[in-house]
């Protein structure tokens, strides 16, 4: 707890298990680490899944970005179900610094994107928080409704399936950090680097790349799970889910999907691309043999997507295979190196 970023395995384990209030039998999933939603059992074979993220409000993005956040990295973690979200109950904890004026245009930007995926905000707490400086404005919860048996979670990653990420890592790393620092990105790496990142900030849903994922599964359950890709990058959330399956993996350094702007910006920033913060992408396992198949479909939306590994055994551990054809652990980071990166830029004068 003593980190920046999301609790670590441990300490959920320590702080969480068996201390979760009353138990009932319709919670089917439960809170786990590793897994984006929570889903009860209701009547007719139907269940309703729920999820929960903080709320962006960053002043060096801008009032849409920031309410674009908002909505879409709660969205991501819905989609993991294989279903949109319906519902959103929205709490804002807003600095007194803040305008009038400029809630209004953060809010309508809120009731945009959220009618723009078919949501509707059904309630939640607004108020002024003395002492509030923070990018984080308050949390939110979103929830759907579908048939039980066609709803997805990241403990359902099998041995033997194939892992495929769609896009591209660190989409949101590289995209704010662009953002947030135009003029050291334009002036160390070009005009060209920094738009190309820039333009990388509205690919930070993944909503669409899992709608279109669980198309395959209208006759067979052929994708077994998804995670989206947040702190910790696609190693991170492999490995979440990983943990969440009781499976282990084995990754391949020289598959993970990096462009030329994503590797020049992490450098920048000293960061690696495959374990820095990637909303944006989505972390997929199939049964082996339709790795190819969803990798087409995808591709007629438009939405790159890369087999970079599989789950194995769990007692051979989860390992990855470097460009050098070397074997080596894979490495959960309990602090996602953004933040430090992030810092260092405002500490150095970066802007």
């Amino acid at each position: 707890m003593k980190e920046l970023g999301k609790i670590t395995h441990t300490d959920f384990d320590e702080i969480f298990t068996n201390k979760l209030g009353y138990k009932r039998k319709e919670v089917a999933t439960g809170a786990s680490f590793g897994i984006d939603v929570s889903v009860i059992d209701l009547p007719n074979n139907m269940a309703m899944a729920l999820t929960s993220d903080p709320l962006s409000l960053i002043p060096t993005l801008g009032l849409q970005e920031s309410a674009w956040l908002s909505v879409h990295l709660m969205a991501n973690d819905m989609a993991t179900t294989g279903f949109a979200p319906m519902y959103g109950q929205f709490v804002l904890n807003l600095p007194p610094a803040l305008t009038t004026d400029d809630f209004k245009i953060y809010w309508n930007y809120i009731h945009q994107f959220c009618a723009d995926i078919k949501l509707t905000i059904t309630g939640g707490h607004t108020g002024s928080i003395e002492g509030q400086n923070s990018t984080i404005a308050g949390g939110g919860t979103m929830i759907t409704v579908a048939e039980k048996n066609k709803i997805l979670v990241s403990k359902n990653a099998n041995e033997g399936d194939v892992i495929l990420v769609t896009k591209q890592c660190a989409i949101s790393s590289v995209a704010i950090l662009a953002m947030s620092f135009p003029n050291t990105v334009k002036t160390k790496l070009g005009n060209e680097i920094y738009n190309d990142a820039c333009e990388l900030f509205y690919k930070t849903s993944s909503l669409q790349d899992a709608l279109t994922a669980v198309q395959l599964n209208e006759t067979n359950n052929i994708v077994t799970a998804m995670h989206d890709v947040t702190e910790g990058g696609v190693l991170g959330a492999v490995y979440e889910m990983a943990i969440a399956s009781g499976n282990g993996v084995l990754i391949e350094d020289n598959k993970m999907p990096i462009s030329n702007t994503q590797q020049e910006v992490c450098n920048l920033f000293s960061l690696n691309p495959r374990n820095c913060i990637g909303a944006g992408s989505m972390v997929i396992t199939v049964k082996k043999g339709f790795e190819e198949k969803l990798i087409a479909l995808l591709k007629e939306r438009n939405i790159q997507c890369s087999a970079i590994g599989e789950m194995v055994n769990n007692v051979k551990g989860m390992n990855s295979i470097d460009i050098n054809g070397e074997v080596k652990p894979l490495i959960y980071l309990n602090k996602d190196p953004y933040w430090d990166a992030f810092f260092t830029a405002l500490k150095n004068n970066w802007n």
